[in-house]
């Protein structure tokens, strides 16, 4: 199987539109531009640097990228380099870099979650098999890494910490919440390193690579890796949304698997009979689907769960850490990059897919 045709337009225009309901009003016109324009950039970086010669990883280096993608994360970047010079050549690289290995990840995360569908098409190991899809995912890490090398050592450290924090959240996802931990609090560590670690790489990379002042690195870092425990906790209440247009994903993909979600680590707390009986079902549901039963068996008590109060409060949660965020960047200027970065917060929150 081939990538299909390129389709920078529709994927560009629906990227924008988020950075439209970001960057809404008159104030912030000329933000939205530079941002706009920054966005191309990284999307001509992205569509250049992703071309290998070797036709088979080239059609699977290609394949999520040309599935869409909001590409919150170069956004950020772009929104964080206006508190110093903009967006100069190494905020587009390390954007670019950045959004790479998001991409490689998406290749690993579906193969360990036996996800059959990533942003509306099949994924890549349903197309091509694990082992392709592995190796593809090791190629774009490598890729953003080359990238990130052309910046200078603090970028490569960047790029490596992060990595090394992906890495580490994948495995204690895996591996599981020990006896003697939390389990709410290990799943929110899980999401802070899996996806707050590089959406605050992203929030750092903006300022750092243009040059901006460093007294707020750490604010944007304080502020992405909120922001990214927010985004997570509210794809845990869109994984039980019963519409997979919107989503891109079958309805309870990450249940079905067996993936700790938020609304069923606060199901499995709920002490009600109806909760109790709700939880049996769900596990044994998963464990047969994992001896090979039709994944459909589960689809009434996803339905049940999507209207507990355990998916409530994960929606409530993901408002708190967005509203933790926002706290975090108060050291930082008023003016338009900053009420940007509060927009995109609640944006995140509000989303329905």
């Amino acid at each position: 199987m081939t990538a299909r045709p390129h389709a920078s337009g529709e994927r560009l225009s629906a990227q924008l539109g988020l950075a439209e309901r970001v960057l809404a009003g008159p104030r912030m016109r000329k933000l939205l531009g530079v941002v706009e324009d920054g966005l191309e950039e990284v999307e001509e970086t992205l569509a250049r640097e992703l071309k290998v010669t070797d036709a088979l990883a080239d059609a699977t280096t290609r394949y999520l990228y040309e599935a869409g993608g909001k590409r919150v994360r170069p956004m950020l970047a772009l929104l964080t380099a206006q508190l110093g010079k903009g967006a100069t050549a190494d905020v587009i690289t390390g954007a670019t870099a950045l959004e790479m290995t998001h991409l490689g990840s998406l290749y690993h995360d579906d193969v360990m979650d036996g996800a059959d569908v990533r942003r509306g098409v099949p994924s890549a190991h349903a197309v091509w098999g694990n082992n392709v899809a592995i190796l593809t995912g090791d190629l774009l890490f490598s890729r953003a890494s080359q990238l990130m090398a052309q910046i200078g050592e603090r970028a490569i450290r960047l790029q490596a910490d992060t990595f090394e924090r992906l890495v580490l959240g994948q495995m204690h996802e895996t591996v599981g919440a020990q006896a003697g931990d939390d389990p709410v609090e290990f799943y929110l560590q899980v999401l802070a390193d899996k996806t707050g670690s590089l959406i605050a790489a992203a929030a750092q990379s903006g300022v750092i690579f243009s040059d901006g002042p460093e007294e707020y690195v750490e604010p944007v870092l304080q502020y992405g890796e909120k922001v990214g425990v927010a985004f997570q906790l509210l794809d845990d209440v869109i994984d039980l949304s019963p519409d997979a247009g919107a989503t891109g994903k079958v309805p309870g993909t990450d249940l079905r698997a067996g993936v700790p979600t938020m609304p069923s680590l606060l199901l499995a707390c709920a002490a009600d009979p109806a909760s109790r009986s709700l939880r049996a079902t769900i596990d044994d549901g998963v464990a047969r689907i994992a001896d090979g039963a039709d994944p459909a068996i589960l689809d009434e008590a996803i339905g049940e769960l999507r209207d507990h109060p355990a998916t409530a409060e994960t929606r409530r949660q993901a408002y708190a850490w967005a509203d933790a965020a926002v706290t975090a960047i108060d050291p930082l200027p008023d003016g338009p990059v900053k009420d940007a970065l509060v927009k995109l917060s609640h944006v995140i929150v509000d989303r329905s897919s």
